[in-house]
């Protein structure tokens, strides 16, 4: 695979995960959907426990007029975060880097252990 360009979208190109890779790195991974949880949008500021308690489909119907998430899947309790323009996390900043790093989602800490191809990672420098 070597000169070959990683595709977010096509984990078959993506590069084995090393540590320290994410030095310098484009933010692939922050191109693809990002689901969470209940807990995520707590710990993000989004809602309350007491929110969340009472009803998580007004909370995705307040947070999609609020353009925070696209999507919410009601049987598996997950809501997907809105993309700029398609394709950027909402967390993404212009430099490439999380906003709310120390706040993030679950599936964001977690990642690359988890995710479309686990241990790999769709990596190029910035």
């Amino acid at each position: 695979m070597k000169g070959s360009m990683t595709d977010a979208q096509r984990p078959s190109t993506w590069r084995k995960y090393v540590k320290g890779l994410c030095e310098g790195c484009w933010g692939g991974c922050c191109t693809l959907p990002v689901e969470v949880s209940a807990i995520d949008l707590i710990r993000l500021g989004l809602t309350s426990e007491e929110e969340a308690a009472v009803s998580l489909k007004a909370i995705a119907k307040r947070l999609t007029k609020e353009h925070v998430i696209q999507a919410f899947n009601a049987k598996a309790q997950l809501f997907v975060l809105e993309q700029r323009h398609g394709r950027d996390c909402i967390y993404l900043g212009k430099d490439r880097l999380c906003t709310v790093y120390e706040k993030r989602p679950e599936v964001c800490r977690q990642f690359p252990k988890i995710g479309p191809r686990p241990g790999h990672c769709p990596h190029r420098k910035k």
